[in-house]
């Protein structure tokens, strides 16, 4: 792409409510129909529509409404999305520090790292100075 289209397409999208978890799910949505629609010929009206709401949606000025589509989605599929935890900047974190074993304070729910391996310990949390024990 040439400088000159890039700072046209960025001039353009710029304000534009753009891609969010709900646009990802109905993308999805929108690429499995177009396959199912090659075998099932009613799908494609259904499927041209999805499509215009999904440009719709990426082209919308009007966050606040995006917004609250993208959140109403969100709740809606909180219980089948996986519960991760937040500790670490991403999902891998927690898979490649073997050598430790994250703990939550009872009193504060604050996360204390501790080491693995050390039997029975009695643990301090940083945070509110109680001590509790554990396995790690």
């Amino acid at each position: 792409m040439s400088g000159r289209f890039r700072d046209k397409m960025a001039n353009f999208m710029a304000g534009r409510y753009g891609m969010d978890e709900f646009g990802k799910f109905i993308n999805i949505l929108l690429f499995v129909m177009i396959i199912v629609s090659f075998f099932v010929r009613f799908l494609f009206l259904p499927t041209l529509l999805l499509l215009i709401y999904s440009y719709f949606r990426i082209l919308s000025r009007n966050y606040p409404a995006r917004n609250r589509e993208n959140q109403w989605y969100l709740n809606a599929t909180r219980m089948f999305r996986k519960n991760r935890s937040s500790y670490g900047n991403d999902a891998g974190t927690r898979q490649r520090d073997t050598a430790h074993r994250i703990f939550k304070c009872p009193n504060c729910s604050q996360k204390i790292r501790v080491p693995k391996g050390k039997g029975k310990i009695c643990i301090r949390c940083p945070k509110c100075r109680i001590e509790f024990i554990k396995r790690t």
